[in-house]
């Protein structure tokens, strides 16, 4: 039995290919940063330090290997099509394994579709990790409208729900008759907008986070458990720091003029990567220079920023996402509680916690993430 058949868009084969002469711009870019004057006591507390920006334009300017790093990029099979009069790129790779489940991958804000790489193998051919054939995956990993190198953005209007029908646009065509979605941040929220979408098919999503809040209604809190009340602190601590939410979804365009014309700048405002440095974070500053640096290189800023204004004005409705969902909750992450998740989404049929990772688990513990993606659909797939 096959879940495919031909594919019904136009793909044409993409690869990263950064001219030298961009290169050395980065680089002369770097060799001129000026800094800004640093807080009184330069931790943390203020925003970006100094002293991280130092190590990491060091680090940026003489380890950094870019050419590798493409390499490694160009190293799975790249695409582009055009859905909804967009521009979409995209990752997608077989698996070798017959009847794999199809599967998105949407990724976080700052991050594009190199959230994944380090993944698809685990996922594409779990027998070459110890794993079962059945538990195989044919993955397709886009990046978002204004994200990597689905840019520039053509028009107005790409919300999240916009994002997950282009999305299944995507997916059914390449040819997949049924799919399921993982993702975290904003790949998580486009992920239940595919759940309240749910198409024909649609066999469930995955992922790191249900962005469910206080209703107001006190009987929500006599339910909660002594780790739900930590998760609450948790929320109050991001809202106190994450600035860069009230920027992106009002003025956008004002922050990508600094964030397009200077990389370190990219760098100091991508600090969601570090969890606003309160030590916490396993993402190794190799893997947050690559990230940075395809945001750099395809001058993703402003499309970026802009999808968060797109959402503010969209005033969408709450609704109840009924589609089959599974949740893992990291340990240094934002915390979802239940208690609310399950008044938002009334078919949660999976939940796990984890001791260690965060929020971009993906790039931190990426073994463990693929494992829970893989027992989640093993039992949507044991209970059709």
């Amino acid at each position: 039995m096959t879940n495919t058949t031909a594919t019904s868009i136009d793909v044409r084969p993409f690869r990263l290919e950064v001219s030298q002469a961009e290169l050395d711009d980065l680089m002369e870019r770097l060799a001129r940063t000026r800094l800004p004057q640093p807080a009184p006591v330069d931790n943390w507390d203020a925003g970006t330090p100094n002293a991280y920006l130092r190590d990491a334009l060091d680090a940026w300017s003489t380890r950094f290997d870019w050419r590798a790093e493409e390499a490694r990029i160009n190293s799975v099979p790249h695409f582009t099509t055009e859905i909804d009069g967009q521009a979409i790129h995209f990752i997608h790779v077989r698996s070798p394994h017959p009847g794999a489940t199809p599967l998105l991958l949407a990724h976080t804000y700052p991050g594009s579709s190199v959230d994944y790489l380090d993944m698809i193998s685990e996922l594409t051919d779990p027998v070459a990790h110890g794993g079962r054939a059945e538990d195989s995956f044919d993955v397709v990993i886009p990046d978002a409208p204004g994200y990597g190198f689905s840019n520039p953005v053509t028009e107005a209007g790409w919300t999240t729900a916009r994002v997950a029908r282009a999305y299944d646009a995507l997916m059914r065509g390449l040819g997949y008759a049924e799919y399921g979605i993982h993702g975290s941040d904003n790949g998580a929220m486009v992920a239940r907008e595919l759940g309240l979408l749910n198409p024909d098919g649609f066999l469930g999503l995955h992922v790191l986070q249900l962005f469910s809040f206080p209703s107001g209604d006190p009987s929500e809190f006599e339910r909660l458990e002594p780790q739900d009340y930590a998760g609450l602190e948790h929320m109050q601590w991001f809202q106190s720091v994450g600035g860069y939410n009230t920027m992106n979804a009002s003025r956008p365009q004002t922050v990508a003029a600094g964030l397009s014309d200077s990389p370190v700048g990219l760098l100091a405002y991508s600090e969601l990567f570090n969890s606003f440095g309160n030590g916490t974070s396993l993402v190794p500053l190799e893997k947050i220079l690559t990230e940075v640096t395809v945001n750099w290189f395809a001058n993703a800023a402003a499309g970026m920023s802009r999808s968060y204004l797109e959402n503010a004005r969209a005033g969408a409705e709450p609704q109840v996402n009924a589609a089959r969902t599974g949740v893992a909750v990291f340990k240094d992450d934002f915390q979802t509680i239940r208690v609310f998740a399950e008044r938002d989404n009334s078919n949660i049929v999976h939940w796990s916690r984890f001791d260690e990772g965060g929020h971009f688990a993906a790039l931190e513990v990426p073994s463990v993430v693929a494992g829970d993606i893989r027992a989640f659909f093993a039992a949507v797939r044991a209970g059709r």
